[in-house]
Formats: C-alpha cells, sequence, structure tokens
C-alpha cells in the first residue's frame, strides 16, 4: 500500500493568511494563501488560470507594508482548485522571516529543528 502525501510530507505545513502574489512573466495574480512551510505553499487557483507548468513562478507574501517573504517556485500539483509550489530559490532575508513566522506557528522548538535539519538535506 502506497503512503498518503501527508505520511510522506517532511515539513510541517501551517495555515495562514496573507496577501500572496504570483507571477509568471507577464502575469501577476493576486492568490489566496491556503498554507506554508519551510519547502513550499498552498494557494487557490487564481480565475483565470494561464500559469505555465514548465516554467518558473515568483511568490510574494506580504507580511506587512515594509516586510515580504518573496521565493521562486516551481509547480508540483494542482487539485480541486489548489495549486502546491516547491520554493526552489530563497534569499536570506526571506528564509529568515519564514522560519520565524514557522517558529511563532509550531508549539515545539524541536519539531522546528528537525525540519530545518531535512531542509539542508534536501
Amino acid at each position: 500500500m502506497s503512503e498518503q502525501p501527508a505520511e510522506r510530507r517532511r515539513f510541517k505545513r501551517i495555515a495562514f493568511d496573507a496577501r500572496t502574489e504570483l507571477s509568471q512573466g507577464e502575469f501577476v495574480w493576486p492568490v489566496k494563501l491556503i498554507d506554508l512551510s519551510l519547502k513550499g505553499l498552498l494557494i487557490e487557483r487564481p480565475e483565470p488560470w494561464l500559469g505555465d507548468a514548465k516554467k518558473d513562478y515568483s511568490i510574494d507574501i506580504h507580511l506587512s507594508e515594509d516586510v515580504d517573504i518573496s521565493m521562486d517556485a516551481r509547480l508540483t500539483h494542482e487539485d480541486r482548485g489548489q495549486l502546491g509550489f516547491e520554493c526552489l530559490h530563497i534569499s536570506l532575508e526571506s528564509i529568515q522571516r519564514l522560519r520565524r513566522l514557522i517558529e511563532l506557528n509550531l508549539a515545539d522548538e524541536a519539531e522546528l529543528e528537525r525540519e530545518l535539519g531535512a531542509l539542508i538535506e534536501v
């Protein structure tokens, strides 16, 4: 019997709501952020959806007026009106902000350290 995706997932996802933009080339879509992890995120598919799964995307999560988490990502799956992305590149400043956000939402600091270790292994 094969494992369910949640059982294979190495990174804890946290539900989070922040103004988020997805872009690819000339297209920019405001999107609803469903959840995120140290490795990627899940959003609601925008309409109309004109994205090219063969090309990378840029994602900007606006935490406040002057604080963002920005990353380059690859579309990994599309299911039931949701799009899942894997982070390909993130700046040091953005990963520090994302780490802090995850840390504030996880009850167990040891779990965060395990996830950071798994991120380095990937």
